[in-house]
């Protein structure tokens, strides 16, 4: 039985033959597998959806594409990070969801985003600001809140206080907001952004961003906006606890903003602090603008506006650039910019003004005369900054230096999003050291392992489970019954990759044989042919190649000769072009090798070794025309 034979068996319902990926010559096909093919009948156009019924990633995708349909992505000043004769200035205000399973003062459980519980059904009574309900301030709080401080490289105060923040709205039944303005606990920290984490070029090497203070404060009720001006209030979201990270007014670049707020939502992650990011709600920005003119540098910063509830990276960046621009052009115009609150809404080029802008008399902020002084021991912020990891900055560096990895993959591997990608890499190489050692025990240290290895790996752990779980997550979209495992090790174990690609690296097997054997792993169809002629699971995957007789045996260097003078003969006026320059053009020569290879026996060649054979044989061809 042949390997394709062998991938037609059933073991994997979801699976559907338009999974399969663009290089791998393996198809699937099963009785269970739905005909695509089969036309339905033409059905009624789906009513058009409320926009904020879409997910925030299709939003994207969708603008994205309609930008490049119009023809609006070109360059312009508009994208420019600099105007001549201007300076920008932009601090930023971060709120991030902690990462705690109760709320800030009531024993009500958080939700984590997004939401698959019933409106209403994670709020007590204090979150409700039912009457003679009491603020009790929930001490697992504390532990992701000193983490973020520490990350931000914040002094702890030992006491700290709450104050309230007075405005009336519908997602804030109390009239007042609980945070601590006057007193937080944490301050003074500081952030460096550098260059490889994508700040602006005019910003040079790298840039160090104040951070003012860190505050405790609650999250609001969620507005669902519904039709014909109607409005519904879920209180499962209120008094979740929040940090609020505010920075001094060190941004001069959009592009440097937008890259500080992704990089605190990378440090808050590492640290367990944070662990719901901006895709899912869990982290939003709002960011204050201003701009003045560079010929007088003793003049001050200029009328200030904020921008709230920026949600994606993207964000961040255009509605500075945009507002920068109206700021801009209205002081050419002669006009003055008015202290104001603007909203920026994805896929516009302008911000629009939401209300005049509070000041600190207009919130009424005052201490809470129910809630006691913060106090934070010293031994349990010394604990925790023994126990923190170490700084996403600290792990590129080690998988540069020791691991070999390129810094673009090693801040891909380092990302919110990445710690499962992080951790199977890790185990990867431990595994890659223990075949090298020869050892059959569990995981040990990793020490040293051929930076070539750890380079293959980090390829297959970004790139290739990349491709594929990128496929499965699409199929998920279309059926909801196909599911996509969240870890990698359920997809493919540490073992079955190790090994592959261990088999890959000393020439036992072709990357085209290692792609399809780990498409095989992933669908869970690593199946011979049994005693009974039936197929069965097989787990050992030498097993596995010896039965498919996947194993590399190149063709001896005659054979290799053989193939190249063919080739040349049979494609004589290229060969006569070739030898007429004493180095050949690239191009035509590997136009020559892909025939060589289609020619040949593809999987037995390397296409390395075949390359300097031709050349040989064009090189003494060209000796002979002279």
């Amino acid at each position: 039985m042949s390997i394709v034979q062998a991938l037609r068996a059933p073991l994997r319902q979801c699976t559907a033959s338009r999974l399969r990926p663009r290089m791998s010559r393996l198809p699937l096909a099963t009785a269970n597998h739905r005909n695509l093919q089969t036309q339905a009948p033409p059905a009624a156009s789906p009513p058009t959806p409320d926009p904020s019924t879409i997910p925030l990633r299709k939003r994207l995708k969708d603008e994205a594409k309609r930008q490049k349909a119009a023809g609006t992505a070109k360059k312009s000043k508009r994208s420019s990070q600099t105007v001549p004769g201007w300076e920008l200035t932009v601090g930023i205000e971060i709120h991030a969801q902690l990462n705690s399973p109760a709320k800030l003062f009531s024993p009500a459980s958080v939700i984590a985003p997004p939401p698959r519980d019933a409106a209403n059904q994670h709020a007590a009574l204090f979150d409700l600001a039912v009457p003679g309900s009491q603020p009790l301030f929930q001490p697992a709080v504390l532990v992701p809140a000193v983490r973020a401080a520490l990350a931000l490289n914040c002094s702890v105060n030992t006491v700290s206080r709450f104050d309230r923040k007075h405005y009336f709205w519908w997602d804030q039944p109390a009239g007042y907001q609980l945070t601590q303005y006057y007193s937080p606990f944490a301050q003074s920290g500081s952030l460096t952004l550098l260059a490889r984490d994508g700040i602006a070029a005019e910003d040079g090497e790298s840039v160090t961003v104040r951070i003012k203070q860190v505050q405790l404060e609650q999250d609001t009720a969620k507005t669902l906006s519904q039709p014909g001006a109607v409005h519904w209030i879920d209180f499962n979201r209120a008094g979740t606890p929040l940090i609020e990270i505010i920075t001094e007014p060190d941004f001069h670049h959009p592009r440097t903003a937008a890259v500080f707020v992704d990089k605190v939502q990378t440090l808050l992650s590492t640290f367990d602090a944070c662990v719901v990011g901006m895709e899912a709600g869990g982290l939003r920005a709002d960011v204050n603008v201003s701009v003045r003119r560079m010929d007088d540098p003793s003049r001050p910063l200029g009328t200030r506006t904020e921008i709230k509830n920026l949600n994606t990276v993207k964000a961040i960046e255009d509605a500075i650039i945009a507002e920068r621009d109206r700021q801009i052009r209205e002081l050419e115009a002669g006009s003055t910019i008015a202290s104001e609150t603007r909203g920026w809404t994805l896929g516009t080029k302008e911000t629009r003004r939401l209300r005049g802008k509070e000041g600190e008399v207009d919130y009424r902020y005052m201490p809470d005369p129910d809630v006691p002084p913060l106090v934070i021991g010293k031994d349990l912020v010394a604990c925790l900054r023994e126990s923190v990891k170490a700084t996403p900055d600290i792990e590129v560096e080690m998988l540069v230096s020791k691991f070999g990895l390129k810094s673009k993959d090693a801040m891909a591997l380092v990302t919110a999003n990445s710690e499962d990608k992080l951790d199977y890499f890790y185990r990867l190489v431990q595994k890659f050291h223990q075949l090298q050692a020869g050892l059959d025990a569990k995981y040990g240290d990793a020490g040293y392992v051929d930076t070539k290895l750890s380079v293959l790996a980090g390829n297959w752990v970004l790139h290739e489970f990349g491709r594929l779980t990128k496929v499965g997550k699409d199929a998920e979209a279309e059926d909801p019954e196909c599911e996509t495992p969240e870890h990698l090790e359920d997809l493919v174990s540490v073992d079955h990759l190790a090994e592959l690609l261990y088999h890959l690296h000393n020439g036992k097997i072709t990357s085209r044989v290692a792609k399809e054997v780990f498409f095989v792993l992933y669908y869970k169809n690593m199946v011979i042919e049994g005693a009974d002629g039936e197929l069965v699971e097989e787990k050992s995957l030498t097993k596995y190649l010896d039965w498919h007789n996947l194993w590399f045996s190149e063709i001896s260097t005659t054979e290799y000769r053989e193939l190249a003078e063919s080739v040349f003969e049979t494609n004589k006026p290229r060969s006569l072009e070739l030898i007429k320059t004493e180095e050949p053009p690239k191009g035509k020569v590997m136009w020559l090798l892909g025939d060589m290879l289609r020619t040949g026996p593809a999987e037995n060649m390397v296409p390395e070794t075949a390359e300097a054979i031709l050349r040989d044989v064009i090189a003494e061809a060209r000796k002979k025309s002279l």
